[in-house]
Formats: structure tokens, sequence, C-alpha cells
């Protein structure tokens, strides 16, 4: 049990989550990605919405796309 442990907590150091940012093209994302020494192994795509209150109603309206990529390190 200890062992499986000790891989479990290798494991979450070799992997890191990036986050496309705004004004980042995803290419350039993947530059940063590489330059740290880590290699994509999964890309996620979450909408981001935004309250907005319409004739007493609550609607949420996606704003933008967030894009994370899961990566390993090299």
């Amino acid at each position: 049990m200890e062992s499986r442990r000790r891989w479990n907590s290798a494991q979450k150091n070799n992997e890191k989550k990036f986050e496309v940012k705004d004004g980042e093209s995803i290419d350039d994302c993947l530059k940063r990605i590489d330059e740290e020494g880590y290699v994509p192994v999964r890309r996620m795509e979450k909408p981001v919405f935004e309250e907005v209150r319409k004739n007493g109603k609550t609607e949420k309206i996606p704003v933008k796309q967030q894009i994370l990529f899961e990566t390993k390190l090299k």
C-alpha cells in the first residue's frame, strides 16, 4: 500500500496543467509547455459563463472558452 502511495505522488509530480492565457495562441501555449519540459497528453475545453439579468430573470451567457492541457514530464 505504501509503495502505491509513493508511486501516485511521484506520478502527480510529473503531471501539470497548463491554461491558454488571454491573448495567447494555442501554439504559444504548446511552445511554453515544451520549454518547461512537458508534453501534452490531453486537451480540455470548458465554457466560461457570465450571469446577466434580463426582465427580472438571471441568465447564464457563454462568454469564452477556457482551454486546458494536461501534460506529463518528458
